[in-house]
């Protein structure tokens, strides 16, 4: 009679594809998912990027020439911010206005 208790079950070639196929998949669907984080990195990315130039371009419309230092600041707030930044700036009358504003949320 065969002794299933002392039987290493690991060892079978039947264990060892099918421990295989589920590596494979488990690596497909990691890859997947990867891609898909990356590309929502990639599209948040893209949105900040034009809300940046958008608000960007209000400002110097509404408050003039802005200097380095204020578009570097601008540049760092994350996209909540920057929507803020771009409703309160149409209630803005000049570049004070701004620098009030990012005292009180840059």
């Amino acid at each position: 009679m065969l002794d299933i208790k002392n039987v290493d079950v690991t060892q079978t070639r039947f264990y060892q594809e099918i421990f295989q196929v589920g590596e494979e998949r488990g690596r497909q669907e990691g890859e997947q998912r990867g891609e898909q984080r990356g590309e929502q990195r990639g599209e948040q990315k893209g949105r900040k990027e034009e809300a940046i130039d958008f608000v960007l371009l209000l400002l110097g419309r509404r408050c003039g020439v802005l200097s380095a230092a204020q578009k570097k600041r601008i540049r760092s707030l994350d996209l909540d911010r920057l929507k803020a930044l771009g409703v309160a700036l149409l209630d803005f009358g000049g570049k004070d206005d701004l620098v009030a504003w990012l005292k009180m949320n840059g």
